[in-house]
């Protein structure tokens, strides 16, 4: 497997996969990935000899293993073909290895080809999410995976949102995406999350009002979990939960009953899905942003948020508001002058 090492350590071999049963040479003619599937032509002995010389030495391949360069197919780069590599040791092939040849035959490159036709907005959909802000079509769309027992998520909630909203309008659109952690990390995370889903199919205004009062009094549902175990206390806080769940439908007159057996349910389907989605996007933790596709995680400054915002605008043609000026700090608060405490001199 040492052969297998030496050519992955390479960029040029990177598409290389593990040694397998595999055939020991495609077909002629058959099609081979990221090689369009037309007739292949034969390749000149003497070129394919050169590829092969060129890649046992760059992958410094054992002198006994068998380097086979199949034909030449038509690509989809003009002044290039295609030709696929497979190497043979100890009776083991690789997958094919797709190389482009240049017509003149002097060049020998591989390309990892990405697709950038979508739009950076739609990369991560919002779609049937409860929005804030702008319309659907504003032109700054922000995806945030949130998890509702997050003490990082509550920070950006209360304090970085509003000055969104407040600067930019109607071009930006809030979305959240459900992310909650671990249950040990997290104990009350899903719960929340499901319960808020569950006013959000009635009533995305309420679901809102829901999100900004369980940010906001996040410590205060966390402290049964002072007083005793988690086992103990999460059920206390779990019925806490419904309870204010289910207030806030009464209060946004939704069908209560309905409301309270989806709550009562406690389905997951809906949310593991979202997690799932989550990390086809590689989130790992809470609070993740997507501004029109660009991720943010971590500890950023409100000034590099909007710069991506700005920039999202401009592509767009559209002129951002003025740079953002950060506020000084306060000022210290005047600490009274210390009193020297009196003294006596002794026999005095």
């Amino acid at each position: 497997m040492s052969i297998l090492r030496n050519i992955q350590s390479l960029l040029l071999l990177s598409a290389l996969t593990a040694f397998g049963c595999h055939a020991q040479t495609p077909p002629p003619g058959a099609a081979v990935p990221g090689q369009l599937s037309k007739p292949g032509k034969p390749i000149a002995p003497e070129l394919a000899r050169r590829i092969e010389v060129l890649l046992r030495q760059k992958a410094d391949l054992p002198p006994e293993s068998t380097v086979n360069v199949g034909e030449r197919a038509t690509s989809d780069l003009a002044g290039w073909d295609t030709v696929s590599v497979t190497v043979t040791n100890d009776g083991n092939t690789s997958h094919p290895i797709v190389f482009y040849v240049s017509d003149d035959g002097k060049n020998l490159a591989q390309f990892t080809r990405f697709d950038i036709s979508a739009d950076p907005r739609a990369l991560v959909s919002g779609a049937g999410r409860p929005s804030r802000g702008g319309p659907e079509n504003a032109p700054v769309l922000i995806i945030g995976f949130d998890d509702l027992e997050c003490p990082y998520c509550a920070k950006f909630h209360t304090s970085l949102f509003p000055l969104i909203t407040n600067r930019y309008g109607n071009n930006v659109r809030i979305v959240y995406k459900d992310y909650p952690l671990p249950a040990d990390m997290h104990p009350w995370a899903m719960h929340a999350a499901v319960d808020v889903n569950c006013l959000a199919s009635q009533s995305p205004a309420g679901y809102w009002t829901l999100v900004d009062y369980m940010h906001a009094h996040a410590d205060d549902i966390s402290a049964p979990f002072q007083t005793g175990p988690v086992d103990k206390t999460l059920p206390l806080v779990n019925k806490d939960l419904d309870k204010i769940t289910h207030d806030q439908g009464v209060f946004q007159k939704v069908d209560v009953a309905r409301l309270d057996a989806c709550v009562a349910k406690q389905d997951t389907t809906g949310i593991e899905a979202s997690q799932k989605y989550a990390e086809s996007f590689k989130v790992d933790s809470t609070p993740t942003l997507f501004i029109n596709g660009d991720k943010i995680s971590g500890a950023v400054s409100l000034s590099f948020v909007f710069g991506l915002i700005d920039t999202a605008l401009q592509v767009q043609g559209i002129t951002p508001p003025p740079p953002y000026v950060a506020p000084p700090p306060p000022a210290p608060t005047p600490q009274p002058a210390a009193t020297k405490p009196a003294t006596s001199t002794p026999g005095k």
